[in-house]
């Protein structure tokens, strides 16, 4: 992994109080418009103590974040290009997941949405 990209991810990490936070890994994800992620909870990881980091790039997307069972009420929030969203601790295995794309440009990407998913694998 790039060293600016782990630094990125311990760095937004530590802001949200995971100041021991050392990624390696990071999932890619491209979205075309329509495209979405279906509510699951990313449970791959040996050790739920560390928090998971999203960045995202690209086309606006609605996130949508529930509880740590699939019936829970979900919030949506709107994520831009350029924002980072945290969690761990309680939340982290949180269901969560993408609406689907809307057919929008962003001038980096053009109709694509980028999400880089750094998480601690071993």
């Amino acid at each position: 992994m790039p060293s600016a990209f782990a630094t990125l991810a311990a760095q937004a990490a530590a802001a949200a109080g995971f100041d021991s936070f050392t990624p390696d890994a990071c999932l890619i994800n491209r979205y075309v418009p329509s495209a979405k992620l279906s509510l699951h909870q990313d449970r791959d990881e040996r050790d739920y103590s560390a928090p998971i980091v999203s960045v995202s790039l690209g086309v606006p997307a609605i996130f949508l974040f529930g509880g740590t069972k699939r019936n829970d009420k979900v919030h949506r929030v709107r994520v831009e290009h350029g924002d980072v969203v945290v969690w761990g601790g309680p939340a982290r295995l949180s269901y969560h997941g993408v609406l689907p794309l809307a057919d929008a440009q962003n001038p980096l990407t053009g109709p694509l949405r980028i999400n880089l998913t750094f998480r601690k694998a071993l």
